[in-house]
Formats: C-alpha cells, sequence, structure tokens
C-alpha cells in the first residue's frame, strides 16, 4: 500500500474516531424519546417514567415517555427497530421483548440483530393473583376451582406473548388445566379487568400488582420465582405450591436502535446505572420485590441471546401457540 494511501487511511480513522468522541461529549443535544411499548398506567410504564425522571435530571435534557401499545410490545419495538441509531430514539424493555419474539413468528423486526442492548435495571418474581370475589387462598384451591370449572376460567395478560402470557401456558402445561387466555394492550387495562371480575387470574409484575394485593382487592396465591419474596415471606412458590419446576422472573432494561455509536452506547449504560440506583426508582424496585440488576452491552447482549433459546425451546416443548 502506498505511503500516502496509508496516511489517509489513517486520517480518516482518527477523524472518525474523533468525530464520535465529540458528538458522545456533547450528547445529548435535544430531548430523547423513550418508547414504553405498553399502556399507560401499569407497572412497567411507572418504572420507565421514574427513570425517565432522572435521565432528564442527568442529561439536562428532557426524557420523554412515549407510550406505543398494542401487539405485545411489538408496536413500540417495531417503532424503534427502523429509528436512527443516534441515541434520542430508545426503547424501554421488559422480558416481554424476548417472549414475544420467541412465541411470533412474524415479526418484521429480529430482537437480537436490529438493536443495541444498552442496560438491564431490575429483575423480580411475577405474582399469581385471583379476583377476591372467588374466595380462593391458594394454588390448589385455583386448581381445584379450574376443574371444576373448566370453561369459565380466564387468565389475563398484557398481550400476547407476553410474560404474563407465557407464565399462564406454562402453568396450563404443568397443571393440565383447561384455562381461556384473555390478552390486553398493556398490565393496566388487564388489571381493570380482573378487579371488575371479568377475567380471573393474573400472572403479573409486582409493579403492576403490588398495591391491590396490599388493599386486599386482589388474592395473592404464589410467587413465580423458585425463592420467595422478602416482601410476602409468607407466601409460597408456585413451585411449593405443588407445581414442581415452575420458576419465572422478569426484568426491565432498555435498548436502542442497532449500531448505535459506541461512545454513546457507553454513556447511556453509565448514564441509566446512575439513574436506576437514584431515588425514586431505587426505592421503587426494592419496594416492588425487585432486585437491582445492572449489566454492561455487552452482557446484555448475552442474556437476550439466552433467554430467546430458552423460550423457544419452552415453546417447542409446551406446544405454546399465539392465536
Amino acid at each position: 500500500m502506498k505511503p500516502n494511501l496509508i496516511q489517509t487511511l489513517m486520517t480518516v480513522i482518527a477523524l472518525t474516531l474523533w468525530s464520535t468522541t465529540v458528538i458522545a461529549k456533547d450528547f445529548p443535544q435535544k430531548p430523547i424519546n423513550l418508547v414504553v411499548p405498553f399502556a399507560p398506567g401499569g407497572g412497567t410504564d411507572s418504572i420507565a417514567r421514574d427513570l425517565a425522571k432522572n435521565l432528564t435530571e442527568q442529561l439536562g435534557q428532557a426524557v420523554i415517555v412515549d407510550n406505543r401499545a398494542g401487539g405485545g410490545g411489538a408496536i413500540g419495538a417495531q417503532m424503534v427497530a427502523k429509528a436512527d441509531p443516534d441515541g434520542y430514539t430508545l426503547l424501554f424493555v421488559t422480558s416481554t421483548f424476548i417472549t414475544h419474539a420467541a412465541t411470533e413468528t412474524t415479526l418484521t423486526y429480529d430482537v437480537i440483530k436490529d438493536f443495541s442492548p444498552i442496560a438491564m435495571i431490575g429483575r423480580g418474581p411475577l405474582m399469581v393473583v385471583a379476583n377476591s370475589e372467588l374466595g380462593l387462598n391458594s394454588i390448589q384451591d385455583l386448581i381445584k376451582y379450574t376443574k371444576s370449572n373448566p370453561t369459565g376460567v380466564n387468565f389475563c395478560s398484557a398481550g400476547q406473548g407476553s410474560i404474563n402470557h407465557l407464565a399462564g401456558e406454562l402453568f396450563k402445561q404443568k397443571t393440565s388445566l383447561e384455562m381461556t387466555h384473555v390478552p390486553y394492550k398493556g398490565s393496566g387495562p388487564a388489571t381493570l379487568d380482573l378487579l371488575a371480575g371479568r377475567v380471573q387470574v393474573f400472572f403479573a409484575t409486582m409493579p403492576t400488582m403490588l398495591q391491590y394485593v396490599k388493599s386486599n382487592k386482589v388474592t395473592l396465591l404464589a410467587m413465580t420465582s423458585d425463592k420467595r419474596s422478602n416482601l410476602f415471606p409468607q407466601v409460597p412458590t408456585v413451585a411449593e405450591s405443588g407445581v414442581p419446576g415452575f420458576n419465572i422472573t422478569t426484568w426491565w432494561g432498555v435498548v436502542a436502535p442497532a449500531k448505535l455509536p459506541p461512545e454513546i452506547l457507553k454513556k447511556l449504560n453509565r448514564e441509566i446505572r446512575i439513574a436506576s440506583a437514584k431515588e425514586p426508582l431505587k426505592t421503587r424496585l426494592v419496594n416492588e420485590g425487585a432486585t437491582p440488576f445492572h449489566t454492561e452491552p455487552e452482557e446484555m447482549q448475552n442474556l437476550l441471546e439466552k433467554e430467546l433459546k430458552m423460550w423457544r425451546e419452552l415453546v417447542k416443548t409446551a406446544n405454546i401457540k399465539v392465536n
């Protein structure tokens, strides 16, 4: 290679690195859009809004929550997948980001290839709750009730392919029960129908359901993790209640469109880690039974790939069908 060409290439590389560093240093220069792929009012929305509040204060630019409900989170995810990878459009994700991809074969985006994982902020169990008017107090009560009402028991979820949906389907598969899945556009509307008695059971995230459990508006039957919750040490797990091998948790995090510049990715990871350790988000996560869970982008990428493989294997072996 000729000396002049080598020098030219080195200059281009140096300018590229310099410009990327300058862009990251000055980022952000305008408001950031944080897309939440669920309806307002649910637990996910509340956590996202606390995160947005802290990031706004740290970055000096507004981080605006943009609710794009529908399709089990697919509508919001598709919007972000097609956005410019400049750091100004982010997607607030939960485990449903992966479970939906494991169950839906017609998605127009790839959860692994079309996104840049930034950071996870927490992980926690689901709560198996029932409408209080049913008079159920345990998983065994639910099993007996469902067997005596095989066509009249249903469970709700935040949408097709959501963590709530797969948790319910796995419960059906392990107990051989007949239950009807009723999907909603987010946990908020699902909760309203549970409280009204239009649906009977919800495998809900703790941020969504905690206030209703504490006020006795719903009955907490069990936790879905392998260990009991510190908030409810008297409440058994589903596995302890006679359904062995049942262990499901959910998580929360942030991703961006693929090919996000490395320096901006690094800065956002740092700022999100700081924001999730500050109030009110820190206490919200702890008080709602979640364990703080921080990752580097590479770690989050590996976790997403691992969970996608796990859920796809589950969907196949359990013969779970998305209507």
